[in-house]
């Protein structure tokens, strides 16, 4: 019998290398198909929480917010481009920051309805491959339609304060955990993998903590 692992990915909707940890890892759990199940969940964490709804300049946000130049944010974004393209994932170009919250608050009813992957995807190529914007309750609701979610609910929940609490209570558990920068991924809420690490390195560890397991 296949070894079950439980997997907790703590990641934001606006952090580029968590949208490569999750192509990477999905990689490499390809390869332990048939060896290794998993029970994925995506927890929420936010990189930005007091952004405002309408965003702000991705250059002179993220210039001010690590103390970089302009020439050194566009060397760090072709960086992870071509890193993104290594593990399958395109990214375009990202002209805004925007807050993530309220797609915080629409995962976790996605994971209610068992389709949280599917909308995380979603959300991750809406705003790093279309540029838009992942607090737009327009742009969230035509993604949750799309995944194959009720959209009139996911506006009704959006219009509403539903699941803030909850998302909230997620984000304090991790923090208070040491949970600092993300992607952090957890295996069995004891093994813990940071970063955005190559399919070669997800796959070792998970073969590693699933025989282990056993």
């Amino acid at each position: 019998m296949a070894s079950k692992l439980k997997i907790d990915f703590v990641s934001d909707v606006s952090c580029p290398w968590c949208a490569i940890g999750l192509s990477s890892l999905e990689q490499a759990l390809s390869r332990l198909d048939g060896e290794v199940g998993v029970d994925l969940h995506f927890q929420p964490f936010e990189l930005n929480p007091d952004m405002p709804s309408e965003g702000r300049d991705f250059v002179d946000y993220l210039g001010r917010k690590y103390g970089r130049t302009s020439q050194e944010v566009a060397r760090s974004a072709e960086a992870i481009r071509e890193r993104g393209a290594q593990v399958g994932f395109e990214f375009g170009k990202r002209e805004r920051v925007y807050n993530t919250f309220d797609a915080h608050r629409l995962l976790h009813w996605a994971g209610l309805q068992g389709r949280q992957r599917e909308l995380k995807h979603a959300l991750f190529r809406a705003y790093f491959t279309e540029g838009k914007n992942p607090g737009d309750a327009d742009v969230l609701v035509d993604l949750a339609g799309k995944v194959g979610l009720d959209a009139a609910q996911a506006r009704a929940i959006l219009a509403s304060d539903a699941y803030a609490e909850d998302v909230r209570e997620r984000e304090r558990y991790y923090r208070d955990s040491g949970i600092d920068s993300v992607p952090s991924i957890i295996v069995n809420d004891r093994h813990l993998i940071q970063g955005g690490q190559p399919p070669d390195v997800f796959e070792q560890a998970l073969r590693r903590i699933a025989s282990a397991a056993q």
